[in-house]
C-alpha cells in the first residue's frame, strides 16, 4: 500500500497533498480513481481521497504495512537486572510512504498532485545540507580525521576524494590502485582497505604506509587496544600493532576461524566482534586474540556490527537486527530481534539533542530507517537513488551518507526541541 490512510498511523500526508475529502459524507467505500490519477476536482467527492485500510493481523505477525514483530518484555542481563525497553512503546512514526520513482529521475509530471512521495525524507527532524558529486561508483567509506577541516570519501571507482568542509569543493583525487572496500580514520590517520593491501596515510605528516598480507579485498577495518584489524576476503582477520617510536604499523597476528569473507568488525569492552559471509559472528579477546564464542543466530551475511552500552547490535541480509547481551556466564545471547522488510546493510549510531540514542540503519530498498533506542520506535526515513553503503557521524548533529551512485550526501538530523547550530558547507 502506497499511502497511509489519513490519521491511521499518525500520518496525514494523503489529506494534505491530494485535496482531502475528510469530513464529507462518502456514499461508497471506494477509492476515487480520479484522485489516484492526481486530477480529481470534485469538492466534496463522493469517493475516498485516501487508500483503503489494510486489514490488521490478529496473531501479531508482521503485516504488509511494515509493522515489526517485537518482544514486549525484558530479559536478564549479565548481572541479572532486567533489560527493559527493547521493542516497547513503539508508537512512533510509521514511515511507510513510497517515494515516486519519477521524482528520483527528475521527471514526474504530476508535481505536487502525485500520489507518491516527492521528498528525500519522511519526518520533520531532517534537512539535506548538500550533495557532493564526483565519484563514479559506490561510495564505500567516509572518514573525518581529527584536527582536520577535510572530509575523505572512498569508492569502488578506485579513488579517494578530499573535500573542503567549508566550501564543499573537492580539493584532491587520489588513485589507490583498486576498489576501496572500506575506509576509517584514527586520529590523524586515514586507513583504506583495497585488494591485497591496507593503505595508511597520516594527514599531519603526509607519510604513508602499505600494509601487506591481506589476500583478496579488505572489507572491514577497526582499531582497538593499539592494534589495527582488517577483515579480508579469504576469511582472515589480520592485526597490526602501532609502533609509536617508528610512527608505523607492524604485523602482529592473524585471527583464523571464519569460513568465508569477514565483512564487518567492531570493538567494545576489550572484545573484537567480527561478522562474516558465513552467517556467524565471532567474539575475540583483545588481550589474547583468542576466539571466545561463535554466534550462529543469523541466517545470512552479517553485514554490520555496532556496540551500544553493554549491548551488541548486528544486522544481516536475513532482514533482521539482533540485540545481544551477556548472560551470567558471560556468553552473548539474543535478547531482542527487530524485523525489517529488506536486508540491512549498515548500522550507525548517534545521539539526539537530549543525548538519547538513535539508530540509523541502511536497507537494500534504498532507504535509511531512523529509530529510537531501545524501543525501535521509528522517527522517519531517508531515501537515496541507490543503496547507502557508507555512513559516518560528524559534529553538531551532522552525518554523511554515500550511496551506490557515487553521490555523497550530508543530511542534518536535529530533532524537535533542538536548536540547530551553524554547520559547515558540506
Amino acid at each position: 500500500m502506497d499511502i497511509n490512510p489519513a490519521g491511521q498511523y499518525g500520518n496525514n500526508r494523503s489529506c494534505q497533498r491530494a485535496g482531502s475529502s475528510q469530513g464529507a459524507a462518502h456514499s461508497v467505500n471506494k477509492v476515487c480513481f480520479e484522485w489516484q490519477a492526481g486530477r480529481c476536482n470534485r469538492h466534496p467527492c463522493r469517493f475516498l481521497h485516501s487508500e483503503l485500510p489494510q486489514p490488521m493481523s490478529t496473531h501479531g505477525a508482521t503485516s504488509r504495512r511494515g509493522h515489526h514483530q517485537g518482544l514486549a518484555r525484558g530479559y536478564s542481563g549479565a548481572a541479572g537486572a532486567p533489560i527493559s525497553g527493547w521493542g516497547k512503546d513503539r508508537e512512533g512514526r510509521k514511515a511507510s510512504d513510497k517515494i515516486c520513482s519519477y521524482f528520483i529521475g527528475g521527471n514526474c509530471s504530476y508535481g505536487d498532485k502525485c500520489r507518491f512521495l516527492h521528498s528525500w525524507f519522511i519526518g520533520d527532524s531532517f534537512s539535506l545540507l548538500t550533495s557532493l558529486q564526483g565519484h563514479q561508483n559506490v561510495v564505500t567509506g567516509i572518514a573525518l580525521p581529527s584536527e582536520s577541516d577535510k572530509l575523505y570519501s572512498g569508492s569502488k571507482d578506485e579513488s579517494v576524494r578530499v573535500w573542503d568542509s567549508q566550501t564543499g569543493q573537492c580539493t584532491g583525487v587520489f588513485s589507490v590502485g583498486g576498489e576501496v572496500g572500506c575506509m576509517i580514520s584514527e586520529g590523524a590517520w586515514i586507513i583504506i582497505g583495497v585488494p591485497n593491501a591496507v593503505k595508511a596515510w597520516n594527514t599531519k605528516t603526509a607519510t604513508d604506509q602499505n600494509l601487506d598480507g591481506p589476500i583478496g579485498q579488505v572489507y572491514a577495518l577497526v582499531v582497538g587496544n593499539d592494534m589495527l584489524f582488517a577483515g579480508t576476503q579469504d576469511a582472515h582477520i589480520l592485526a597490526w600493532k602501532f609502533n609509536v617510536a617508528g610512527n608505523c604499523f607492524e604485523p602482529a597476528a592473524s585471527l583464523n576461524g571464519h569460513r568465508l569473507a569477514v565483512v564487518s568488525l567492531v570493538v567494545g569492552v576489550m572484545k573484537l566482534y567480527s561478522g562474516s559471509m558465513d552467517h556467524t559472528i565471532k567474539v575475540w579477546d583483545l588481550s589474547t586474540l583468542q576466539c571466545l564464542q561463535t554466534l550462529t543466530d543469523h541466517s545470512s551475511v552479517v553485514m554490520s556490527l555496532l556496540c551500544w552500552d553493554q549491548f551488541l547490535l548486528s544486522s544481516s541480509l536475513d532482514q533482521t537486527i539482533k540485540v545481544w547481551a551477556a548472560t551470567e556466564s558471560g556468553n552473548l545471547e539474543v535478547k531482542y530481534t527487530h524485523n525489517e522488510e529488506h536486508g540491512v546493510l549498515v548500522l550507525c549510531g548517534m545521539h539526539d539533542a537530549q543525548a538519547k540514542p538513535v539508530l540509523l540503519c541502511s536497507c537494500n530498498d534504498k532507504s535509511i530507517h531512523i529509530y529510537d533506542l531501545p524501543s525501535f520506535s521509528e522517527r522517519g526515513k531517508i531515501f537515496s537513488k541507490k543503496e547507502v553503503r557508507a555512513m559516518e557521524v560528524g559534529p553538531s548533529g551532522l552525518f554523511f551518507t554515500g550511496d551506490g551512485t557515487g553521490e555523497l550526501k550530508e543530511p542534518e538530523i536535529w530533532f524537535p526541541l533542538c536548536i540547530s547550530s551553524s554547520c559547515p558547507a558540506i
